[in-house]
């Protein structure tokens, strides 16, 4: 069978048509020496590949081609290619309504063919065409190898039953024939049961006869009558059978399109189901994106934690640096303050004339203190509003970022504590430089004191600003260099005062101007760090803005991927009842068909009835009974 079923596969491609997948499957499945493609709706290509292979095919005893709906040029494709077989020997060719060219290929089949033995030819039209059942039944008189005939339900004539009976007289062969017997059952019952009724009513007209004359000729009127009636009813019944014979031709292509739709229905059913599983392979396609998409994510996470860890173990080195740094001036510091003990005494003499300029300073610094008054204040309103707005914008970044926020911060504070102390060590070098102009700069100290706790404060303040930036390490780095040059100046005017007392007046004027500058450099400062201030908070919000813009993107994915899973489960669920539907109208066909069959089998009934009618020659309303 696996070089049969090759060779239909090339002979249908070599004709240009694809091979019929359901003859396919059955070719697989069939055993050794027989082919059953029963109910297979076989196409004219089919017919015309198995033609061309049946003469050559030499492992083929049995063939079943009932209920395949065949056409007369596929019957006669198929009988054709049987004529030149010499192994088959069961030939089923049932329901298939074969007609006039099926009964001629039949006839040429029989007398060339020497090797079938049985022949199924059950549910046919075969002997409504008088001439073509005619050179069927000569054929058939003339083959000696067939034993099994069965022609059932072949809309048989009186002369095809005359020509079927003089084939019979002639084959000596055919051992059993299935041509319905009830059939000859009932119409040997209908004869008898007429052969009676005309041995009574001859016996009555006898009597008749010799009792009254009138009555003889008003019964053989009577007679007539029926007779008439009985032609009526004949007439009547030949019409009658025409139409069944009109009703059941229709009857017959209504299932031949009906077959059809289902073939068509079929397909369609093939071809949802291959979508169905083409959105099954787009979803798996969207789950794997996602899939990667999350790894993405995972990976940036993971490298915005490493860069955290980077800047706080770059925090640590700066803090150790500090560190350092501090150790270094509380050095400085000491041996300043031992420079100081012996400058006291050189610096106590000019006290008096450091009263004056101690005055004049004193109005000076509450002159820059009502100055660095307002100044702080602007710049605590300025912080304060750039400390809501930089809340306001922290609310809103994600929870992973808040926690390396918090240890940053948690840093900078230390560092902040740090310089605070470094400050401090400062404005102690700060104060031994000035005392070692002596007592009468004790006023002007006090000043700078003043100046200097105003300065922390606003230090401090700044402070608690910068606790939220990694950058403020370098700026209390520049600082601390600033401070260390200030007492560098400090120790060489101290140096100039023990040697030039009396420059000290034009020395204090260079200090004020000097104090005048820093007070510059500390407006220039607040500044720097205002600008600084809103580049960062310029950053954060472009990187707040990058986050959001990322959230949403993959908010969108994740809508899109939802849309997506809706779209593809809808279009399964429509896919499903759409499966459904057609099972659905294929159930309903297929009890179609069984229904019209049944009423094809009531209605051959009722014309066999209505032919023994018209054999017998009475109305069939007369027979019904006894039916």
């Amino acid at each position: 069978m696996e070089e049969f079923l090759r060779s239909y596969s090339r002979l249908c491609r070599e004709r240009g048509a694809e091979p019929q997948e359901t003859v396919l499957q059955r070719l697989h499945e069939l055993p050794r020496g027989r082919l059953d493609l029963a109910t297979q709706s076989l196409t004219l290509d089919t017919c015309r590949a198995l033609g061309a292979l049946l003469p050559k095919e030499a492992q083929l005893t049995e063939l079943v081609l009932s209920d395949c709906m065949l056409s007369e040029e596929g019957a006669t494709l198929l009988l054709q290619g049987l004529c030149a077989n010499t192994i088959l020997r069961l030939l089923d060719l049932k329901g298939n309504n074969l007609q006039a060219k099926g009964a001629e290929a039949l006839g040429k089949l029989l007398r060339q063919n020497k090797s079938i033995q049985s022949l199924t030819l059950e549910w046919n039209n075969l002997g409504a065409w008088e001439d073509a059942f005619a050179t069927f039944c000569r054929a058939l008189a003339g083959n000696l190898t067939l034993r099994q005939l069965d022609l059932r339900n072949n809309q048989i004539s009186h002369q095809g039953a005359e020509e079927l009976a003089l084939a019979l007289k002639g084959n000596t062969s055919l051992q059993q024939l299935e041509q319905a017997m009830d059939h000859n059952q009932d119409r040997e019952a209908t004869v008898r049961e007429n052969r009676a009724r005309t041995r009574v009513l001859s016996k009555e007209v006898r009597h008749l006869r010799e009792e009254k004359s009138k009555q003889f000729l008003d019964l053989m009127q009577t007679i007539d009558k029926q007779r008439e009636e009985m032609a009526k009813s004949s007439r009547a019944s030949a019409a009658r059978v025409g139409q069944l014979q009109e009703a059941l031709d229709e009857r017959h292509s209504i299932i031949n399109a009906l077959k059809a739709k289902l073939q068509m229905t079929e397909a369609a059913l093939a071809l949802w189901e291959q979508k169905a599983q083409d959105l099954g392979e787009l979803l798996a396609t969207a789950g794997q994106e996602q899939q990667s998409l999350a790894q993405k994510l995972t990976k940036e996470h993971r490298l915005e934690q490493q860069e955290a860890a980077e800047r706080e173990s770059k925090l640590l080195r700066d803090l150790s640096a500090a560190n350092e740094k501090n150790l270094l001036l509380r050095n400085q510091v000491d041996e300043l303050e031992r420079k100081v003990k012996s400058q006291q005494d050189q610096l106590f003499l000019t006290k008096q004339e450091l009263t004056n300029t101690a005055a004049e300073l004193k109005l000076r610094a509450v002159q820059a203190e009502e100055r660095l008054e307002l100044e702080k204040r602007r710049s605590r309103q300025s912080l304060e509003d750039a400390e809501q707005l930089r809340i306001k914008e922290v609310e809103h970044m994600a929870r992973h970022l808040e926690e390396s926020e918090r240890a940053l911060q948690e840093r900078v504070q230390r560092l902040e504590a740090a310089r605070l102390s470094l400050e401090e060590e400062l404005s102690r070098a700060k104060a031994v430089a000035l005392s070692e102009r002596g007592q009468a700069e004790e006023e002007l100290i006090k000043a700078k004191n003043q100046v200097r706790l105003e300065e922390q404060q606003r230090l401090v303040h700044l402070e608690e600003k910068l606790r939220l930036l990694a950058q403020a390490r370098d700026e209390a780095q520049g600082t601390c260099l600033q401070q260390k040059q200030m007492v560098a100046e400090a120790q060489a005017r101290g140096s100039q005062l023990g040697l030039q007392v009396e420059a000290l007046r034009r020395r204090l004027e260079e200090l004020q101007q000097e104090l005048s500058n820093k007070d510059q450099e500390k407006v220039a400062e607040v500044t720097r760090v205002r600008v600084e201030l809103q580049e960062q908070n310029g950053r954060l919000q472009a990187e707040l803005a990058a986050q959001e813009a990322l959230k949403e993107k993959v908010a969108a994915l994740e809508r899109q991927l939802r849309v997506t899973a809706s779209g593809h489960r809808e279009a399964l669920l429509d896919r499903e009842s759409e499966n459904a539907c057609l099972r659905e109208k294929l159930r309903l066909r297929e009890a179609e068909i069984a229904r019209i069959r049944e009423e094809e089998a009531q209605r051959a009934s009722f014309l066999q009835s209505a032919v023994l009618a018209y054999v017998q020659g009475s109305p069939v309303r007369a027979l019904s009974p006894q039916k």
